[in-house]
Parts: structure tokens; C-alpha cells; sequence
């Protein structure tokens, strides 16, 4: 059996977070080792061995893993237990085109894929629900982490001064250079672009501090966000990053379940 090597966060008793590492795994080239992504061309094989390893790992099921089919808008996916009574083909249905989902059940893990997107976990310890999104730069301008907490909001009454969240793994402010066009999207989007906005030679965007600054404009303390701090691009050695690898890579999965 093959061990996987998990970045954990310790968000609170029965409650495991975690993001995959480029470690522990079978898959090759720039989707090596551990992808569990099964929408990067990898051997379908080595993603069910990868999986296997994790469910392993964390104590879930296999089958009991939501990975979404993500594409940089902002729909959300309700996991409830009759997701688990439709066929794979149905399951990957619902998947398809979600870039967040939340869940109020147990032994269920939902997370994102990315490569230096922001990955953003939520806990809520009093309507014990759970939440991930996946918050690349368009995500970001469009808000998803404000529109995953008011599907929490509105399907768990979860209240944001109550919620834990975790910003985990993805490009840093020194590394994430964008074009002007990137820049003027933010500020439309009325950004503060004072804030979250450097001029090197070009101008770069703090992506993980956006995605906290959008969750304490909603009510959540900065003291219940955890920012991991690592930058995808400075450690593509144990994290997958698409500006290091350029194409063919998989992903980090960032993950959360209910014990």
C-alpha cells in the first residue's frame, strides 16, 4: 500500500482538512505523484490508487469523495445524502461546472483541485457543515468565497462570525504577475486595490489575501482564518503549480469531512 504524504489543518476536533502533496503516489511525469484528479489525462489507474491511498489515509470511503469538474465560475454544488444513491455517471453530473460545494453530511469529503488557485475551506462548528471553493483569479473577482458562505448561510444558517476558515496552498503576491487586464478587472470589481495590488514590473495580485478580505467584509474574524502561507510556485517541488509545470500537471486536492 502506497502512504500519501497530506498537508493537514487543525481546524478543530472530528474534523479532518487536509491538501494533497506531490508525494505518496503512483502517478508519473507532471502528474506526479499524487493526483487524484480525474480530468488531467492521468492513467485512470493511478487516480483510484491515489484516491485509495487517501480515503486510507483520512478514514473516508473512496466512494465517498466529491471532486468537481471546475470551471472558474461560480456554481455550487449541495451535497446531501441522496447524492450518494445516484449512479457515478449522475454523481459526475452534478459535479460538472461546479467550483464550490458544501455539505452537512458525515464521512463525506468535498474539496477542490488547483494549481496555484486558491483553495478555500469552511467549518462551521454549531450547524456542523462544511464548504470548499475553488477560487482562481476569475473566481476570485466574481467573489465565490462571499457566494459559498451564503449558500451556507442560506442552507445551514450558518453565521459567518461563528465560521472557520482555512486559505490553503497557492500562489503568493511575488509570484502571481499578471496583465493589465487582470489588474483592471479587479478594480472594476471594487477591489481595494491599494491593498491587494503591487507594482514590480509589473502588477501582481495577493489572490489569498482577496479571498480573506471578501470573507471578513461578510462578518468572519480575521483570527478564524488560517492562511497556510505556502506559495505553490516557490514549493512546485512538493505542490503542483501551472506556472512552474506549464501543461500536463495535475492537481492539489484540498479536502474537508465530517468525522
Amino acid at each position: 500500500m502506497i502512504k500519501p504524504v497530506l498537508h493537514y489543518y487543525d481546524i478543530a476536533k472530528g474534523v479532518v482538512a487536509f491538501s494533497t502533496t506531490r508525494h505518496g503516489g503512483v502517478s508519473k511525469g507532471q502528474l506526479a505523484t499524487l493526483n487524484i484528479n480525474p480530468h488531467r489525462g492521468d492513467e485512470p489507474t493511478a487516480v483510484a490508487t491515489n484516491l485509495q491511498a487517501v480515503a486510507t489515509e483520512i478514514g473516508v470511503e473512496a466512494d465517498r469523495f466529491v471532486r468537481l469538474h471546475q470551471i472558474h465560475e461560480t456554481h455550487c454544488l449541495i451535497v446531501t445524502s441522496d447524492f450518494f444513491q445516484l449512479s457515478k455517471a449522475q454523481q459526475a453530473e452534478k459535479e460538472e461546472g461546479k467550483d464550490a460545494v458544501i455539505t452537512d453530511c458525515c464521512n463525506v469529503c468535498i474539496g477542490v483541485h488547483t494549481a496555484d488557485c486558491v483553495p478555500v475551506l469552511f467549518y462551521d462548528p454549531t450547524h456542523h457543515a462544511i464548504g470548499a471553493a475553488h477560487a482562481g483569479w476569475r473566481g476570485t473577482v466574481q467573489r465565490i468565497a462571499q457566494h459559498t458562505l451564503k449558500h451556507m448561510m442560506e442552507q445551514y444558517d450558518t453565521k459567518p462570525a461563528e465560521l472557520k476558515v482555512v486559505i490553503g496552498p497557492c500562489i503568493s503576491e511575488k509570484n502571481f504577475e499578471v496583465g493589465q487586464e487582470v489588474y483592471d478587472a479587479f478594480a472594476t470589481a471594487n477591489f481595494p486595490m491599494d491593498r491587494i495590488a503591487k507594482r514590480h514590473e509589473k502588477w501582481h495580485i495577493d489572490l489569498p489575501l482577496c479571498n480573506q478580505l471578501q470573507l471578513e467584509e461578510m462578518g468572519v474574524p480575521a483570527s478564524n482564518i488560517l492562511q497556510s502561507a505556502i506559495c505553490t510556485y516557490d514549493n512546485a517541488d512538493d505542490f503542483f503549480s501551472a506556472r512552474i509545470l506549464k501543461e500536463g500537471f495535475g492537481t492539489i486536492y484540498t479536502g474537508i469531512a465530517l468525522r
